[in-house]
């Protein structure tokens, strides 16, 4: 089977201020929508397993996903998460790269 990156959403809110609430999105590639799920929650919990133990949060994994973003004192409502097709957007990019000068200019 080929693998394709996925987006995984993750509903999230802080633990003390509870309305205080977001979405933490992870992406990379994995064969299954369960895979995906998969690797996105290992990945979290090294993260949160680094940081408790007073280390720097795992980087990108090899296989292209991380938690950077993961932050102490939210939760992360991985019941509520869902999985789909990453469907990334170039415009961001194009925009970016021409203000930076490095795209076309209009």
């Amino acid at each position: 089977m080929t693998k394709v990156y996925f987006q995984v959403n993750v509903p999230t809110r802080n633990a003390v201020q509870p309305e205080r609430c977001g979405l933490h999105v992870f992406t990379g590639a994995a064969e299954t929508e369960a895979e995906a799920l998969r690797i996105a929650r290992e990945t979290c919990d090294a993260a949160a397993v680094a940081r408790a133990a007073g280390f720097a949060i795992p980087r990108r994994r090899p296989d292209g996903w991380g938690a950077r973003g993961v932050r102490s004192g939210w939760v992360l409502d991985w019941a509520g998460a869902t999985v789909a097709v990453w469907e990334h957007d170039r415009t961001f990019w194009t925009f970016r790269d021409r203000d930076q000068g490095v795209g076309p200019r209009r």
